[in-house]
């Protein structure tokens, strides 16, 4: 079985190595205020007269997160994008992101026009989880719950019967395990782990990785913490188990932000996408936030700690998408019908522990 899924696994990031070596370099977008004003009121009257709401994720540039609270939008993780964007009554939605965060944004709202600024910003999860090799591999295990992380296709979250976010998974996940379910877990190796080590279920794990957590390292956190000794480390749990032991706070994005307001540390080393910078400054301007090294010294990393197709929103892009109509994310009604029953689950679950 392990042997199976590492060659599966290795498949699928020789894929996510093409796309990365066709992204090259990443580019400095620094803008003059006065060009950045400019283009926020070109893409204001754009939205405005498209009938249209833009949304954000945590990882996009600041400028585009800033541009979505100045136009109405959100900036949120990929689920509250989504559920903002069906609740708007905007009938166009714009979202910069990545491809799958389009497709479940169209799967929630399918009577509207989802727009993407590139439909080139993928993500390595999704890259790393083709749903052919992924659905012959649940066939192989007819006896196990299919759990999906929300960071896959619109066709493998079709094949599964739940799909979580990193914000509710371990209650899911504890919720199937306290029914004596088996579950396959995918894609994301680490986040898995993470899981497993918390609620003691029994999970295959598909062998996936982010690029961007994947490469820190509790070693350099360690000296960087050995720098700063009264920091706190805040760490997503898609990162390394290494990575994760030594954190004193893991989370999702949002669960990362509200650590970042409730901890008393005044310094925070934040093992994430370094985009979540821009929203949690904001809710604690007070203190000071280090970014976590990467891939250890002197190496050179794909990511630096940002995502390089997140990094494909860009103000011109939006600017064009608006202008042009033509990036615009299609979901096949049938594909889309069976994916929602899962996103449905996660949804009415996470809606009732609310309560």
């Amino acid at each position: 079985m392990k042997d199976a899924t590492n060659l599966i696994a290795n498949e699928a990031k020789s894929i996510v190595q093409a796309h990365l070596d066709r992204l090259g370099e990443p580019k400095d977008n620094t803008l003059s205020p006065e060009v950045k004003k400019e283009k926020f009121e070109q893409i204001k009257a754009e939205l405005q007269k498209n009938n249209a709401v833009l949304v954000a994720h945590y990882y996009c540039d600041p400028e585009i997160q800033e541009l979505a609270e100045a136009t109405g939008g959100c900036v949120s993780d990929s689920l509250e994008m989504a559920r903002f964007g069906r609740d708007h009554p905007a009938t166009t939605l714009v979202v910069a992101g990545v491809k799958f965060m389009g497709e479940t944004s169209k799967i929630l709202s399918p009577e509207k026009t989802v727009l993407m600024p590139t439909l080139e910003a993928t993500c390595s999860l999704d890259l790393g989880c083709p749903v052919d090799e992924f659905t012959a591999f649940c066939d192989q295990h007819p006896d196990h719950t299919v759990v999906v992380y929300a960071n896959t296709s619109a066709a493998v979250k079709a094949r599964a019967d739940w799909v979580v976010t990193s914000s509710c998974a371990v209650e899911i996940i504890e919720h199937l395990d306290s029914l004596g379910e088996k579950i396959i877990w995918a894609p994301d190796q680490h986040l898995g782990r993470y899981i497993q080590k918390k609620t003691g279920a029994d999970m295959l794990l598909w062998d996936g990785a982010c690029i961007v957590h994947e490469e820190f390292r509790s070693r350099g956190i360690a000296q960087m913490k050995a720098l700063y000794p009264d920091a706190a480390v805040l760490v997503h749990p898609e990162s390394p188990e290494s990575v994760v032991d030594i954190a004193d706070a893991v989370g999702s994005t949002s669960q990362l932000i509200k650590a970042a307001q409730t901890l008393p540390n005044e310094t925070l080393i934040v093992a994430t996408d370094r985009g979540i910078f821009y929203k949690m400054q904001q809710m604690v301007p007070h203190k000071t936030l280090i970014e976590a090294p990467t891939a250890g010294e002197g190496a050179s990393c794909r990511s630096c700690a940002h995502c390089p197709w997140m990094a494909m929103n860009e103000l011109d892009a939006i600017l064009d998408v608006m202008k042009k109509r033509d990036q615009e994310i299609f979901v096949d009604p049938a594909l889309a019908e069976r994916a929602k029953l899962p996103l449905d689950r996660m949804l009415n679950f996470t809606a009732n522990l609310k309560r």
